[in-house]
């Protein structure tokens, strides 16, 4: 399966087929459409240690603690449709893995902001103060 630059053999991914749940009638009861696709991220030889590390990250709930990332894919009621929207859902996790963020350079405000919001608070403050002022004739 190729994602991006990077090549993943078919034979990392392990799939299951098991019943979906949800609405669906007797067919529901009798065919295994739904997907389990189970991908070993921590031992993939497929990509690199950094796009390993962020795709754990990323997989978040969906993946174990030994580092396998689980996709159940259910959306549809044929298996090879569930099959296609399960790794379609693993590239596209691994497409987001392979990004690296820019790095945040540390910013200082300009003293023109600094001078707006003093004189925002400064004007929110006399509002204030003009309404205590009215509170005491009443």
């Amino acid at each position: 399966m190729k994602i991006g630059p990077y090549l993943i053999d078919e034979r990392e991914l392990s799939e299951s087929f098991v019943r979906s749940s949800g609405p669906g009638g007797q067919n529901v009861n009798k065919v295994s459409t739904a997907v389990e696709l189970r991908f070993d991220a921590a031992r993939t030889t497929s990509l690199p240690a950094d796009v390993i590390e962020r795709l754990i990250h990323l997989a978040g709930r969906r993946a174990t603690n030994e580092g396998v990332i689980v996709i159940f894919a259910e959306t549809f009621s044929s298996q090879p449709r569930n099959r296609e929207d399960a790794r379609a859902r693993l590239a596209s996790l691994i497409e987001r893995a392979a990004k690296r963020d820019k790095p945040r350079r540390a910013t200082r405000p300009t003293l023109a902001s600094k001078t707006r919001r003093l004189e925002a608070k400064s004007r929110r403050g006399d509002i204030k103060t003009l309404r205590r002022g009215s509170e005491t004739d009443t």
